[in-house]
């Protein structure tokens, strides 16, 4: 046990070690002043440079590598909360809420990062409570399975409110607006979008960061929990809904971003094992390298920059195959 535990210790340090290394690197590559990596003594003779990557870049790094750790400390609770791989925040509907939520701010009121995040979060907390009440209502299958059928119901019903949502949207604008931020990017990040938003994903991720050690007991069978004195529901609900709010505030101004919540928690548990104490951090630093990489080629692997979710959708499921057909099986939960 002792080994297992400096070994996953080490791991979490070589993960901070290139956080760190690919945060210099991003913050260096783009299309100024040529296409490629800067040499970083520019910075002191190229005030134009300088303004770039201390307005530009900067906020824009920093979104990717807290909206990365969100998304994926977000799928990492709740599969381990449900008992279930295969469970993140687009299956149970939050996602389609939330972007439903943020697409009907953005037809009403305009691109407000405000008022785009608090609609986004309000219909994720409802796709959620929706999702978690069909399925205690469902009398077909398990538990798992009616908690993904009423996900998939409840996502349907979001998809087809913003797909309502586009009909009446103004083509020039609005629809507009709606079309490139389903597509998920962070091309429009800006120290106000960040700031806007950051704080609440830093205290949702100290918070379930600093109860790691008791979502092991949450992942338990209930009457266990009950025995050894936790409120398995109180707790379990207040951990889902720091986890949901995190979620919907990197998807209000990045748009939606798939995958991420689903395949790092996966990975996570093959370098870390179950323990949430190594593999919630591990999850948090993987999923921040995961983001973080996908936006730093988006932009600087073609002229025109490659929306972010599509790179996430496409990266996660081709790793997401590569897992399942690994002759090695997942640590279970």
């Amino acid at each position: 046990m002792v080994v297992k535990i400096t070994t996953y210790r080490l791991r979490i340090l070589i993960l901070v070690f290139l956080l760190i290394a690919l945060t210099s690197f991003a913050l260096l590559v783009g299309r100024y002043p040529t296409a490629g990596v800067s040499n970083p003594r520019k910075l002191l003779h190229d005030p134009l440079l300088a303004q770039i990557v201390l307005n530009v870049r900067l906020p824009r790094v920093l979104l990717a590598l807290t909206g990365g750790a969100s998304l994926a400390t977000a799928g990492f609770v709740f599969q381990m909360l449900f008992a279930n791989p295969l469970v993140e925040p687009g299956f149970l509907g939050i996602s389609q809420g939330a972007a439903f939520g943020a697409a009907s701010a953005i037809t009403l009121w305009g691109f407000s990062p405000l008022i785009i995040q608090l609609s986004a979060t309000f219909f994720g907390l409802t796709a959620l409570i929706a999702s978690y009440y069909l399925a205690k209502r469902f009398r077909f299958g398990g538990w798992i399975l009616r908690l993904v059928l009423s996900g998939i119901a409840v996502g349907a019903v979001f998809s087809a409110g913003l797909s309502i949502i586009k009909l009446i949207a103004a083509p020039t604008t609005s629809l507009q607006d709606i079309t490139f931020w389903m597509m998920g990017g962070l091309w429009n990040t800006t120290w106000k979008t960040a700031l806007s938003v950051m704080p609440v994903m830093w205290l949702a991720l100290l918070g379930l960061f600093a109860v790691r050690w008791r979502i092991n007991l949450l992942s338990l069978d209930e009457r266990t929990a009950h025995s050894i004195g936790i409120a398995v529901n109180r707790e379990k609900s207040l951990l889902l809904f720091v986890a949901t709010v995190a979620t919907t505030a990197i998807i209000s101004v990045a748009g939606l971003i798939g995958w991420v919540g689903l395949i790092i928690p996966h990975l996570a548990r093959r370098l870390f094992g179950s323990d949430s104490r190594f593999a919630l951090p591990g999850s948090m630093l993987l999923g921040a390298l995961f983001l973080l990489a996908s936006d730093t080629l988006g932009r600087s692997l073609l002229s025109s920059e490659i929306p972010l979710g599509v790179l996430t959708s496409l990266v996660g499921a081709l790793l997401f195959m590569v897992i399942l057909t690994r002759r090695q099986t997942e640590v279970k939960l």
